[in-house]
């Protein structure tokens, strides 16, 4: 009965969808306020039925109930109680759920926040997320239904959930991914609302910033998850392998960081309208083509959910049905569009689109090398294969451009500038940080090489000149400089913070890509390897039960100079259900360091092969991107927008009133 009551609510959700959809548009078109005000109400009861629909799923894991053949086919009675609940989004029926839940609660999140939009435009962003759910909760309900039951013939237990899936992450990184996945719809509902009402203002643009932050927020960490993830759960010492399903996360937040900065300038300045919506409208493509690509079967990726053409068919369709309104929208609307305002050749404006020009050439790049193999397959051409030295080769010049770019663009005024103001910042800048650059990979005692200090220097040049930045804006407070630091606005904050937390991960990727160091050897117990300062000695291997599997445990002592530093317990897991074999890693973190162990196959005679990395400012990489989501926070806390937001429309409706 429960599983009905899922199946039915999605139904519902789907006919309040097409009603949030129709009246609301229809309504703000020929001006009918009484449509137009059911999009609230509307929004509210969506996420009303799509979170009954999840928690009738949940359940339905929780009970073991494998009359569901989602439920079969991920769960296990053996499997603990929190995985089984994850295992709600660990395939890809229940993953779509999660997806509706997820798009159904950012609407619901702006009929909760909107008390600042005119009616209209609320109509309308409410509207267009209307018509995105529709083509989700269709989805859900004739290809991808999670309450399929297996009846009267169901197994008496489950297959029991992927291995790679029985984890922590799989708790916290595909919610978070898909918190700034989804999120991007309401940037995409914004912009679009704005073409059809012929809005494109700068109120616009204040309005879709919190939530464009927002997003870029989630799927900031959501990114940064995933690699954490990857890193420890699959053994083999890696973070990122620019794989095809890594890349669909990627690209949307490169270009979801070219529209939150070209949407200050649209804020500040009423420039650059036109390309903020076309940022707008690819971000959220690309999030829809995440979508296609890791569950149309088109690639293979130990991240793919699906493997099903018609699935990946019916998503094609409805990306070319987005992508291709929206745009068609664009070309008919943007000839309209105006400048409110001039700017000269020498401004931040234009640092700002170059450094979006940068981070677009950026996705491009990506996009080129994820899409290419199945292009020459699909044409029935010679099979290629694009990999890391492609990507790394195209995308560390750009990535140092944009530092460059990003460290000038704060000391430039708006509209106008002359950059003679700035010559002695910037040398000053230059000099300190290649002094930087080479004390700190000195003191990481870094192999040198051209990217590498290229990157260092790069890295140093955008502190040094943030610091330049801040000094001068604090500098005449005549209460003293903490006062004057008080003063700064929170959205200033929040960039400054955002920009160290770059700045930190690619300090991280740069060391540890370059700089770790991996050995793959052949230990019986009692036998030691060195790797730098450390000693490591293999105690043992013994076997331990799980709750739904067994596990050959090493014991490996770590010493640093003769002394004990730390024991690690690295494991061989064999899965009982799926009989599958899994590496767990054990980790020994620290600030500057990890030290990281693998236990391989056994290999006779008591032998094992056992695999030693040594990383250094692995945790930089993640920190960063936690780092990038606080400032993004920061900047979402300066209450300015909203208060000069209300306070326009006050003078608007003032203004009609006296009229």
């Amino acid at each position: 009965m429960i599983p009905e009551i899922g199946h039915f609510a999605i139904v519902v959700a789907l006919i309040i969808a097409v009603i949030q959809a129709l009246l609301p548009l229809v309504g703000a078109t020929i001006g009918n306020i009484r449509w137009m005000n059911v999009a609230k109400p509307a929004a509210v009861t969506q996420f009303f039925f799509m979170a009954l629909a999840f928690a009738c799923l949940a359940y339905s894991f929780a009970t073991n109930d494998f009359t569901v053949k989602y439920v079969a086919g991920h769960s296990n009675t053996y499997l603990p109680l929190g995985f089984k609940l994850s295992a709600v989004w660990g395939g890809h029926e229940g993953s779509l759920l999660l997806w509706g839940l997820t798009l159904s609660g950012w609407t619901f999140a702006v009929a909760l926040r909107s008390q600042q939009l005119p009616r209209e435009m609320l109509a309308r962003v409410l509207g267009v997320l209307g018509l995105v759910a529709i083509g989700f909760y269709s989805f859900l309900l004739f290809t991808s239904n999670p309450f399929e039951r297996l009846l009267p013939n169901f197994p008496v237990d489950g297959a029991d959930l992927n291995p790679l899936l029985q984890d922590f992450g799989l708790i916290i990184h595909p919610p978070m991914l898909y918190m700034g996945y989804v999120g991007f719809a309401v940037v995409f509902a914004f912009a679009v609302a704005g073409l059809m009402g012929g809005r494109l203002d700068s109120a616009w643009a204040r309005w879709s910033r919190p939530w464009t932050t927002a997003s870029w927020c989630f799927l900031t960490v959501g990114i940064s998850l995933g690699s954490w993830w990857a890193y420890y759960e699959l053994g083999w010492g890696g973070w990122w392998f620019w794989d095809p399903v890594e890349n669909a996360s990627f690209m949307p937040w490169l270009s979801g960081t070219a529209l939150m900065h070209s949407l200050a300038v649209t804020d500040k300045r009423g420039v650059f309208k036109s390309w903020t919506v076309l940022l707008a409208i690819v971000t959220f493509s690309l999030s829809l083509l995440g979508t296609f690509l890791v569950r149309s079967g088109v690639l293979t990726s130990v991240h793919a959910f699906a493997s099903d053409p018609e699935r990946g068919f019916f998503i094609l369709t409805f990306l070319f049905l987005v992508t291709g309104g929206s745009l068609l929208l664009f070309a008919i609307r943007a000839p309209g569009l105006k400048t409110e305002s001039e700017f000269t050749g020498v401004s931040r404006e234009i640092f700002l689109l170059a450094n979006n020009i940068a981070l677009i050439l950026a996705t491009v790049i990506v996009l080129m090398g994820t899409l290419f193999p199945i292009f020459f397959d699909v044409l029935g051409l010679e099979k290629i294969s694009v990999g890391a030295p492609y990507f790394n080769a195209m995308f560390a010049p750009l990535a140092i451009g944009v530092l460059i770019l990003m460290g000038v663009g704060p000391l430039v005024n708006w509209k106008r500038f002359q950059l003679s103001r700035i010559v002695t910042p910037l040398l000053i800048g230059a000099l300190s940080s290649v002094v930087l650059a080479f004390i700190g990979l000195s003191l990481v005692d870094a192999t040198l090489s051209l990217w590498v200090c290229l990157a260092a220097i790069a890295s140093a040049w955008v502190v040094v000149l943030i610091l330049q930045d801040l000094y001068r804006k604090v500098k005449t407070a005549k209460q003293g400089v903490l006062a004057g630091f008080r003063r700064l606005s929170r959205s200033y904050k929040g960039m400054v913070v955002a920009h160290i937390g770059l700045v930190t991960t690619i300090v991280g990727i740069t060391i540890v890509a370059t700089q770790d160091v991996e050995k793959d050897v052949r230990m019986r117990a009692g036998d030691t390897v060195s790797i730098g300062d450390y000693e490591f000695r293999l105690q043992g291997v013994e076997e331990v039960q799980g709750p739904n599997y067994t596990a050959q445990q090493g014991t490996v002592f770590v010493y640093e100079d003769g002394e004990m530093l730390t024991q690690l317990r690295p494991e061989k897991r064999h899965y009982w259900v799926q009989r599958n074999t899994m590496t767990e890693a054990a980790i020994d973190p620290g600030f500057s360091r990890d030290i990281y162990v693998a236990l391989g196959e056994p290999l006779g005679d008591g032998s094992w092969a056992v695999r030693i990395y040594f990383k250094p400012l692995i945790r930089w990489v993640w920190g960063g991107g936690v780092i990038m989501a606080l400032g993004g926070l920061l900047a979402m806390s300066d209450r300015r927008y909203r208060l000069k937001v209300k306070n326009r429309i006050a003078v608007g409706v003032g203004a009609l009133s006296r009229g």
